[in-house]
């Protein structure tokens, strides 16, 4: 029975996933490639694949699909008020001691210096009112 342009076009395509796979070689992939566009009947495409494996079945796959932890289910307020916690506190001491650097610079120079920590209050502010105003969209 004759072939079609979709049959030499499928066995074309499993060649490729063989050579991306590390089964074939380059070589082995041209001239098997080259056998299939050039098959005109079934059986010229019969011998290409017969020493790669086939697709592996669902069931039989080493893959597992993603399963997400759960909660403890013995605390759930506790993990409720973990999650609810502003997450704007790591960048607030960090303005603090940058304005505990700009306080004792001040101190030594003798002078009142440019208040530079400002710049770094600014992320601090946004984080605030982001969380104010996620605070009442939150599940838990």
């Amino acid at each position: 029975m004759r072939a079609g342009d979709q049959d030499r076009q499928r066995v074309a395509d499993r060649l490729r996933v063989a050579l991306d796979e590390g089964r074939l070689d380059l070589s082995e992939y041209d001239e098997r490639v080259q056998q299939a566009y050039a098959a005109k009947t079934y059986a010229d495409l019969d011998g290409l694949l017969d020493d790669l494996p086939g697709p592996v079945p669902l069931a039989k796959s080493r893959v597992e699909p993603h399963r997400p932890a759960a909660a403890p289910a013995s605390a759930p307020e506790e993990a409720c008020e973990r999650d609810s916690r502003p997450g704007y506190h790591g960048m607030l001491a960090v303005f603090v001691v940058c304005t505990l650097v700009w306080a004792l610079s001040s101190l030594g120079s003798g002078e009142f210096l440019y208040f530079w920590p400002g710049w770094v209050l600014i992320p601090v502010v946004f984080a605030v009112f982001a969380h104010l105003g996620n605070r009442g969209k939150r599940r838990h």
